[in-house]
């Protein structure tokens, strides 16, 4: 049997950014800077699903606390009980099985981690609507975001990179326990077109703020350490852009990044 959350990962372009960044009158940076944040750059897992998050915390909400006593690792009134990745549609099966609509609000989806629940302000009436628009595509993900920004008026604060601000508002009052605002920050400084002198050439077993950049630009976790993993995403990278594929960073492969 076909899985129903399977979908088609069209990537974006950088003309889709440039158009969403036109539309909210911000930089193409800071929707990037958002989106890397919130689901590492991509909006699919590998085998073709959007990435989700399941927040039990909000299904024991949506569903009035009912199958808390019964099934407290997906309806709890703490957040919690992560299991990450292609497992998170394994909590979201659970709670379908108890109730379909609460569950699907109860996950956040795709490239930019829109909450289920705010599928209306995001541009869809119903909750399938708005799963079937996340499964078509990052084009389709990045629309819902436009429409959840403004209709949430927070496009300005996109424009002046007021990231507590935003953060406060996209990711809600509990946003500085996992530092969104300076995660985002940190981002968008990567994804904004650098100097030439912050942008040298860089090879296994460099380190510093540099090396941090490049990683974040990479989607990775920047700990500044250039090891085995980076240069692997680099090589991987180069692939991609048609780069000769030597893992190190210099000129042509900064401004393919930063491009």
């Amino acid at each position: 049997m076909a899985d129903e959350f399977k979908g088609n990962p069209v990537p974006l372009r950088d003309a889709d950014y440039a158009r969403a960044a036109r539309d909210l009158g911000c930089s193409v940076a800071a929707l990037r800077a958002v989106a890397s944040v919130e689901s590492a750059g991509g909006g699919f897992l590998p085998d073709g699903r959007p990435k989700i998050l399941f927040e039990r915390h909000v299904f024991h909400r949506r569903t009035k606390g009912r199958f808390g006593a019964a099934h407290p690792n997906i309806s709890h009134v703490e957040r919690g009980g992560y299991l990450g990745g292609a497992r998170e549609y394994d909590r979201l099966r659970r709670a379908i099985a108890l109730d379909r609509k609460a569950a699907l609000e109860s996950a956040s989806w795709g490239k930019f981690q829109l909450m289920g629940f705010n599928h209306q302000a995001a541009g869809h009436s119903s909750i399938d609507g708005f799963v079937s628009a996340i499964k078509s595509g990052e084009p389709a993900q990045l629309d819902g975001f436009v429409t959840f920004i403004r209709s949430r008026g927070l496009d300005d604060e996109l424009r002046r990179q007021d990231w507590t601000a935003f953060a406060r508002g996209y990711n809600g009052p509990a946003f500085a326990e996992n530092a969104y605002d300076r995660k985002m920050a940190t981002a968008f400084a990567a994804f904004t077109p650098a100097k030439p002198s912050a942008a040298p050439v860089l090879q296994l077993g460099d380190s510093g703020e540099a090396v941090s950049r490049l990683q974040s630009l990479l989607g990775l976790k920047p700990d500044g350490a250039f090891g085995p993993g980076t240069k692997t995403a680099v090589t991987y990278f180069q692939k991609a852009r048609g780069i000769t594929p030597d893992g190190v960073v210099g000129a042509g492969t900064w401004a393919a990044l930063l491009a």
